[in-house]
């Protein structure tokens, strides 16, 4: 027989869970907003990118809150989508640490210019924020390598949730 925990109980409960996936998922994309408004810190593509699985798991987790019966099809989905935002994450973590070329829009384009003024709508295009630069890091750690924890943590949450509550 297993002992129960009764706060972990609490929190892995249908609707409580619902809610946990949309208010972290929005916890996540505020302080990213935050950063940028208050840290001066500029998001890179794949910064941006990392926000959309977090957009989608918010409505994935107010679907779960207000659908009783889609409420194990959300949770399911929404770790799927914690998971794809943490390979965001991994890859971004990757060009950061130079283990991989980040995508063109990350690093800008290595085309050789003809002209003067193709070369000045080249250099205009490139991209200000390049996804290899690390603009914060606290241990060690930067803002990617931060999210993908979290993503990780999340979608197993998200998994918890659904096995505890599969046969509801």
């Amino acid at each position: 027989m297993t002992k129960s925990i009764p706060i972990i109980d609490f929190f892995l409960q249908r609707r409580t869970a619902a809610l946990v996936i949309a208010a972290s998922s929005f916890i996540v994309v505020a302080s990213a907003i935050s950063s940028e408004i208050f840290g001066g810190l500029a998001p890179c593509v794949l910064c941006l990118y990392q926000r959309i699985p977090y957009a989608i798991t918010i409505g994935l987790g107010l679907i779960g809150f207000a659908v009783p019966r889609f409420f194990l099809a959300a949770v399911l989905l929404a770790a799927l989508a914690f998971l794809v935002g943490g390979g965001i994450a991994v890859f971004h973590v990757g060009v950061e640490q130079a283990w991989w070329t980040g995508t063109e829009a990350c690093v800008g384009t290595q085309d050789k210019a003809a002209s003067i003024d193709e070369l000045r709508a080249q250099i205009m295009a490139t991209p200000v924020i390049r996804c290899n630069d690390i603009q914060w890091s606290l241990f060690g750690i930067s803002m990617a390598g931060y999210n993908v924890l979290t993503s990780l943590a999340l979608a197993g949450f998200a998994l918890l949730a659904a096995k505890r509550n599969r046969n509801d």
